[in-house]
């Protein structure tokens, strides 16, 4: 079975927890009556053990929970059907952090992104993300950059599969015009953006530069969604090493609204694809660096 993300086992151990407190047991109670020792509710319930689906139905059984709703999302919540993921064969390069972004990407049926700095992941293109990989992280080697790269194009498979995500978008002008890789590659990279707005699944926004200040400065963030189930929603914030995932309800329902504000400051799809046509045009013309000739 493949790790489930830490945030999912938070969830999960504070839902149980929940419904331990409404049944009127302690967690010593409830693990006599699993036949377990009470270090493992409390792992389980602090979030720091992964438990099999079987192990949430033993207790949802012993908290007297009938509601389907509620035991299919605690299942969810478990990993239930969820195998091993291609990601686990680069798991000597991936931080965890980003394995379980990974993760929750493949799991979710919407991603809404807000992005400040760089082309969305899942629209970069190979040359793009070499690039990018390169100098955010001049520490690696090129294999572990390479590898790096596999993975990033690898998620992109997320948007090809059926059904595919759904990806709603708002992209800061400062994603357009920093040049990464030289002009060439940016031109290919505004080429490749153009292509994915025209994908039926997928919405991009420009929000410009005229459009002032506003709360995307403040940093990217990604909200997923998954099926059936919104209380599952997942905010991902990014930082240099690391991502934080939330998932307050009053913090989800914050950044939605966010999200929801700086969509609608945005310029609309058609008007946004066609500043990005004429961004990347100007990076076509932009001439390639010559090298100097030199003499003796």
């Amino acid at each position: 079975m493949e790790r489930v993300p830490a945030v999912r086992r938070r969830r999960l151990g504070a839902e149980l927890r929940r419904l331990r407190d409404l049944a009127g047991l302690t967690s010593g109670e409830a693990a006599d009556l699993a036949g377990w020792h009470q270090s493992k509710v409390s792992r389980i319930e602090t979030g720091h053990s992964s438990v099999r689906a079987e192990d949430v139905n033993l207790l949802l059984d012993i908290y007297a929970v009938r509601d389907r709703d509620v035991r299919e999302l605690l299942r969810t919540l478990a990993g239930y059907g969820h195998q091993r993921g291609w990601w686990h064969d680069f798991r000597e390069v991936l931080p965890v952090e980003y394995r379980d972004f990974i993760s929750l990407e493949t799991g979710a049926t919407r991603a809404r992104s807000m992005e400040t700095s760089v082309v969305p992941g899942l629209l970069q293109t190979p040359a793009y993300a070499h690039a990018l990989t390169a100098d955010v992280m001049p520490q690696l080697g090129s294999r572990e950059v390479a590898a790096l790269v596999d993975v990033r194009i690898a998620r992109q498979a997320v948007l090809q599969q059926d059904p595919p995500l759904e990806l709603t978008a708002v992209l800061d002008e400062a994603v357009l015009r920093r040049e990464v890789g030289g002009p060439e590659v940016m031109a290919g990279q505004l080429r490749r953006l153009v292509e994915a707005a025209e994908l039926p699944h997928v919405s991009l926004h420009v929000l410009p530069f005229a459009a002032g200040g506003h709360i995307g400065v403040t940093g990217s963030f990604v909200i997923f969604s998954f099926p059936r189930i919104a209380d599952l929603d997942v905010v991902v914030l990014d930082h240099l090493t690391s991502s934080l995932c939330v998932d307050r309800k009053e913090d989800i329902t914050a950044y939605a609204a966010a999200f929801a504000r700086l969509r609608d400051r945005a310029l609309p799809c058609a008007e946004s694809a066609a500043m990005i046509a004429g961004i990347g045009s100007e990076f076509s013309r932009t001439p390639r660096p010559t090298k100097e000739a030199h003499t003796s």
